[in-house]
C-alpha cells in the first residue's frame, strides 16, 4: 500500500516560493537561448565570438552578462530588445521604457 504524506504550502515562507521561482526563470531562459539557437539552425560550431565549448558553457549557466547575450545574439543574426514595465500593476502602462535595442 503507498503512503502519501500532505504538504501545506502555507507552512513554507513566501521567500522560499520566491526563490524556486526565479531559479525555474532562469532554467527556462537557458532552455529558451538553446532552442533560439537550434530554430535558426546554428550550431554551436558556427559562432563567430564563442569556441564550441564557450557555447556549451555558456547555455548551462546560471545568468549570463548582457554583454555576452547580445554577441551571442548577433552571432545567430538576431536582434534583441528590452523593456522595463512595473511588476504587477493593474494600471496600464501609458509609456513604454526601451532600455536596450540592438
Amino acid at each position: 500500500m503507498y503512503q502519501y504524506s500532505i504538504i501545506h504550502l502555507t507552512a513554507y515562507p513566501k521567500d522560499v516560493f520566491a526563490k524556486a521561482e526565479k531559479k525555474a526563470q532562469r532554467e527556462i531562459f537557458l532552455i529558451k537561448l538553446r532552442e533560439l539557437r537550434k530554430h535558426f539552425g546554428v550550431t554551436q560550431t558556427r559562432f563567430e565570438n564563442f569556441t564550441q565549448s564557450g557555447i556549451s558553457k555558456l547555455e548551462s549557466r546560471n545568468d549570463i552578462k548582457l554583454s555576452t547575450l547580445i554577441d551571442y545574439m548577433d552571432d545567430i543574426r538576431l536582434s534583441m530588445e528590452i523593456k522595463i514595465l512595473p511588476k504587477k500593476n493593474k494600471k496600464k502602462v501609458e509609456k513604454e521604457f526601451v532600455l536596450l535595442k540592438t
